[in-house]
């Protein structure tokens, strides 16, 4: 490609330092930048900090000087994003639309959008990296294993790979935050973001309830005794603690309950007793709504996989089931594999795609389906 002087890149600015450092190293590589501050909820309520946000992107470009867009995919999200998300709580699965607004929305209608503008790359402030290897782009692991988010990017196109950069992939999070203080950047010890933005600062049972209304029914032992009340299947997953308000139960220790299944049909919860609980401890899982990075690998394949983010990469061995999905056994038993998440596969340093569990596999061979067992 030309000269970086003549090559513009749309960075996606949130207001955070990752962002805010992400398209300060771009100015100081020579791009042409250009910042873009994405709308991707709207609530009359106001929940979302977004209007905060704005603000702090917008010190940040200036400082850079640098010009800032902002833009609504709102309805992009509703319709990719947030519909899905209902879908799948409706179903009785646990989503995690962090995934999809990536797919999305960050790698799909801000890319569009921004080549439509003339844009020969995008940026984001996500700590991963691309290299190329064998004529295709590959997705690796952030060098900061602890910020690593190649969990949630695992879905974008490679078409999308081949334009996007990560100019903060490479750095520890303590030096990028070292270099927003170098900037003189005021968000250099703004907290990370958590959480789902459209949620904010509600309880996300009440929030939830405003789309899935509640139906209180039975928490069950696995033996089918009633031992409290929950407030709606739907709002529970797997693994799950808080909440419950299962106490003083007769002939029953005074260790906390878990969340070991859900029976949506039926609108109860099945809760045992102990962190590790035999129910709560899967050796695998079955995955659909595969995508692959690159070329789907041939089968059965020898490598590890994250069923959650921040989870230690775990080892496996993946083969293919007669009616198109994966089969994943891990060499040890993971806790609360949840229907609804996604698990993603790795070759060491490589993210090569994942899928969406659709039922773990427990330790006796039982299947945990993703509306009960």
């Amino acid at each position: 490609m030309s000269d970086k002087s003549e090559q513009t890149v749309v960075v996606g600015m949130s207001g955070g330092v990752d962002s805010s450092v992400a398209a300060s190293l771009l100015v100081d590589a020579g791009y042409r930048v250009h910042g873009l501050f994405m709308d991707n909820w709207e609530d009359e309520e106001a929940y979302c900090t977004a209007a905060e946000d704005f603000q702090d992107a917008r010190r940040v470009a200036e400082e850079l000087d640098i010009p800032l867009q902002r833009v609504s995919f709102a309805s992009e999200y509703r319709d990719r994003v947030f519909s899905y998300f209902l879908d799948e709580y409706a179903a009785g699965r646990t989503p995690n639309p962090d995934v999809l607004c990536n797919t999305e929305i960050k790698f799909r209608a801000f890319l569009d959008y921004a080549l439509r503008l003339g844009a020969d790359w995008i940026a984001t402030g996500h700590y991963a990296r691309t290299g190329m290897r064998d004529g295709r782009v590959r997705l690796l692991k952030g060098r900061d294993r602890n910020k690593d988010q190649t969990y949630f990017l695992h879905g974008i196109r490679q078409e999308a790979l081949e334009r996007v950069l990560f100019p903060v992939g490479g750095l520890p999070k303590e030096q990028v935050r070292e270099l927003a203080v170098q900037a003189g950047f005021h968000n250099h010890d703004k907290k990370d973001s958590t959480g789902i933005c459209f949620i904010g600062e509600r309880a996300f049972r009440s929030f939830l309830s405003e789309f899935l209304p509640a139906r209180p029914g039975p928490i069950l032992t696995p033996e089918g005794r009633e031992i409290g009340q929950h407030q709606g299947a739907l709002y529970y997953t797997i693994g799950q603690r808080q909440g419950l308000g299962i106490g003083g139960v007769p002939g029953a220790s005074d260790a906390p309950w878990y969340v070991a299944d859900k029976d949506v049909a039926r609108n109860s919860l099945i809760a045992v007793q102990g962190h590790d609980h035999p129910l709560l401890r899967h050796v695998g899982l079955y995955a659909s709504e595969l995508h692959w990075l690159g070329d789907p690998p041939e089968l059965p394949l020898r490598c590890s996989a994250k069923t959650r983010y921040r989870q230690a990469d775990q080892a496996c061995q993946v083969r293919a089931c007669e009616d198109g999905r994966l089969e994943v056994r891990f060499d040890h038993s993971l806790r609360a594999v949840t229907p609804g998440q996604y698990v993603v596969f790795y070759d060491g340093e490589e993210c090569l795609g994942g899928g969406v569990i659709d039922a773990a596999i427990r330790e006796d061979d039982g299947i945990l389906a993703e509306t009960g067992t």
